[in-house]
């Protein structure tokens, strides 16, 4: 069984990285906390932003930013491709020891990062970022997101751990998994754990957005999100299908069992009901439209990795050597 191994040295190499959607408004104040906490620990480390196909200025302060501080690396999507998929960008750039996920709109505090660092240090390959709070959040998304979280965990096979999103820090291994890891259809929520290591959380108060407004808060955005993780990590609503397979045998049989009976004690020996007969066909009809739906789902999904397409296409890049 492979042991944790620290680094040797007390001088661990710390990457942050803020996936960028129309943030211009953050991204200063961002670099200014994040570059403060880092300083203050005398860590060396670098901060990867990654614009995610924004409409802003976004792209033209990540190249100010890496101007006047190089340790500020970062590139810029030829379109939106997603927070997923920035997110992985920003892994494939990523140099340091450990490497930290952070929202651009510091609702997760760069102030938590050193208390992440000291489980990092005690052995933990896996930090995550456990909300204690919620500030500035609607009561539909904490609803809806503390459903999905408990349906989820029922339904697939990974400990996924309760109140907790994309803000954790990755040991150096864990990075190089996850990036062995080829799917097109990402969520690195459920990667993470899936990838094992010794994981712990710490608890943190999730602040409102500094400015600006969230990208993800309606149905339309949240959807498919839920279908994305449920898919990549459960079997389950192929079984549903299953089930209501034999739910319906069993209640077509006893409806046959009824139907001869009541046609034996009718007198005449006929039986009317061409209204059930209809809301029958149409209740089977929409059980199997929703079982192909399902499995259509399973299949875009197979088409997806079939086409080999890349994750992403960079428009510009900020680096050492540019």
């Amino acid at each position: 069984m492979e042991e944790t191994t620290l680094p040797a040295t007390d001088k661990l190499t710390v990457t942050v990285i803020a996936p960028v959607h129309n943030e211009e408004p953050v991204l200063h104040l961002l670099y200014e906390r994040v570059s403060a906490v880092l300083e203050s620990m005398g860590e060396p480390w670098e901060l990867i932003l990654v614009d995610d196909g924004s409409r802003d200025k976004s792209a033209e302060i990540i190249n100010e930013l890496h101007a006047r501080d190089p340790r500020v690396r970062g590139l810029s999507f030829s379109r939106n491709f997603g927070f997923q998929v920035a997110v992985s960008a920003g892994l494939d750039m990523a140099r340091g020891d450990a490497v930290i996920l952070i929202d651009a709109d510091l609702q997760d505090p760069p102030e938590v990062i050193p208390d992440m660092i000291a489980k990092w240090r005690e052995g933990y390959d896996v930090v995550y970022g456990i909300r204690a709070t919620r500030e500035g959040e609607t009561w539909f998304k904490k609803g809806t997101a503390k459903a999905f979280y408990r349906i989820i965990d029922r339904i697939t096979g990974i400990d996924i751990p309760l109140d907790t999103g994309d803000f954790r820090l990755m040991d150096r291994r864990v990075v190089e998994a996850i990036k062995r890891m080829p799917e097109r259809n990402r969520f690195l929520r459920g990667m993470v754990p899936w990838v094992g290591y010794r994981q712990t959380g710490v608890q943190y108060h999730r602040a409102a957005r500094v400015a600006g407004s969230s990208k993800f808060t309606s149905v339309r955005q949240m959807g498919p999100f839920a279908v994305n993780a449920i898919t990549s990590f459960s079997y389950f609503p192929l079984q549903i299908a299953t089930y209501l397979g034999f739910l319906i045998a069993g209640i077509s049989l006893l409806a046959i069992i009824a139907v001869i009976i009541l046609r034996l004690m009718t007198p005449g020996g006929q039986l009317l009901g061409q209204a059930t007969t209809l809301v029958a066909v149409l209740f089977l009809g929409g059980v199997q439209l929703i079982s192909l739906g399902i499995i259509g789902e399973y299949l875009g999904r197979i088409y997806d990795e079939v086409k080999q397409r890349p994750l992403y296409l960079v428009q510009q890049k900020w680096d050492d050597e540019t």
